[in-house]
This record gives structure tokens, sequence and C-alpha cells, in this order.
């Protein structure tokens, strides 16, 4: 796991958070800030997991 996949786990956490915090608290602007959180952090595990896959097969493709 890449520090960008990290990022993004601990982002949609923190997200999910805020959101459920935002529901408890009957806060819409929470609410939409924890989406918005979530949502940033997908990107950045995806962003993240495409690094990696690059990163495989350019060790795969020097190994050959």
């Amino acid at each position: 796991m890449n520090d960008k996949q990290t990022k993004g786990a601990f982002d949609q956490v923190k997200g999910e958070a805020k959101k459920q915090f935002g529901k408890l608290t009957d806060n819409e602007s929470m609410e939409a800030e924890g989406r918005l959180d979530k949502g940033k952090g997908k990107l950045k595990e995806t962003a993240g997991d495409m690094k990696e896959d690059v990163s495989r097969a350019l060790n795969d493709s020097s190994r050959d």
C-alpha cells in the first residue's frame, strides 16, 4: 500500500464520520463536507492504485 492509498483510505473514513455526524446533528453542511471528503479519498486511493499498477508493470517488463 503506497502513501496515496493510505491517505485516500483515511480521507474516506474521515468523510464517512463527518457525513454521519452531520446526519446525527441535522447539519447539512457537515454532511455535504463529509461526502466531499469521502469522494476525495476515493480519488486519492484510485490514483494510488494506478501508481502501483504502473510501477508493477514497469518492474515486470524490466525482468523480461
